[in-house]
């Protein structure tokens, strides 16, 4: 069996979406976009039960999926959906002494996921999760705007 695209590419796709959500906020430095990146997927993941973490979690790209996984914890209870606003005032929270994100890193963050993903697939899950996930990642765009960056 050959290897799976997600393992040999895994640095291809994880490079494409960085690019993608550092120009999505103008930032400037992979370092900062990973710290904005990071904290609106924790953001994200707090609203979500075990089962649910996983379930999105196998909708990414290797790297990607690492991340949105990192320092878990299974037994952490799951938050309710605030606003728009506490979601992204939470995001950018993240190393508060050494983060650079924008105000509003959750759409920016959203579009790039979405070239990164199966969309058909992520907007069948998000509808599982409830208004709430699907209101985080929706974005304004049109499908030539979405498409996948690497094919």
């Amino acid at each position: 069996m050959p290897m799976p695209w997600a393992y040999r590419h895994a640095t291809k796709d994880w490079v494409a979406f960085l690019a993608d959500a550092k120009e999505g906020m103008e930032l400037v430095s992979d370092n900062s976009t990973y710290t904005a990146v990071e904290g609106v997927l924790l953001a994200f993941r707090r609203r979500l039960a075990p089962r649910e973490v996983m379930a999105f979690a196998a909708l990414l790209p290797a790297v990607l999926r690492a991340l949105f996984v990192q320092g878990w914890d299974p037994e952490a209870p799951v938050l309710p959906w605030p606003d728009r606003d506490a979601l992204e005032a939470e995001a950018r929270a993240l190393r508060p002494h050494h983060n650079l994100t924008p105000d509003h890193p959750i759409e920016p963050v959203a579009r790039a996921l979405r070239r990164a993903v199966n969309q058909p697939d992520l907007d069948r899950l998000l509808a599982r999760l409830g208004p709430g996930a699907e209101a985080f990642w929706r974005v304004e765009a049109t499908p030539r705007d979405l498409e996948r960056r690497i094919v």
